[in-house]
């Protein structure tokens, strides 16, 4: 990966991820890792958008897994949070896609503009206390 950087939107809540270069499933991994060790999520976070518009996945499509079970893997930083991607090249849309299908905890969406992509994220979610890793149903 050649860059990545943060903004965080403390007004809508939203945590922004900018992605250039050639990415690999270790970059995304860690990353995160850096970001939490550095406490930069504020805890309030409603969602993620993670842009890619400027990279590309540079792994198997079979590893979307191994990102996958890592969201599930953390919930509490993505926990009953939406993840959305922004992607604008038609081979790198199936990462997301991919990613989507196995949403357990937390949901996730592919989006092509960043618009689309801070309305889904900045809609309410509703989660119950007794189903923590349900899927999602929205309002």
């Amino acid at each position: 990966m050649d860059a990545s950087k943060y903004t965080i939107d403390y007004k809508d809540r939203i945590l922004y991820r900018y992605y250039i270069g050639l990415i690999s499933v270790e970059d995304i991994k860690n990353s995160w890792f850096s970001a939490i060790e550095q406490n930069l999520i504020p805890s309030d976070t409603l969602g993620f958008i993670m842009d890619y518009r400027s990279a590309h996945f540079g792994f198997e499509p079979g590893r979307y897994i191994e990102i996958a079970d890592f969201y599930q893997n953390l919930p509490d930083v993505f926990g009953k949070r939406r993840i959305a991607f922004i992607t604008e090249h038609p081979d790198d849309i199936v990462y997301p896609m991919l990613i989507q299908m196995r949403d357990k905890g937390y949901e996730s969406m592919p989006f092509t503009t960043m618009k689309a992509a801070e309305q889904w994220v900045s809609k309410s979610v509703q989660w119950t206390a007794a189903e923590p890793d349900r899927d999602v149903t929205m309002f």
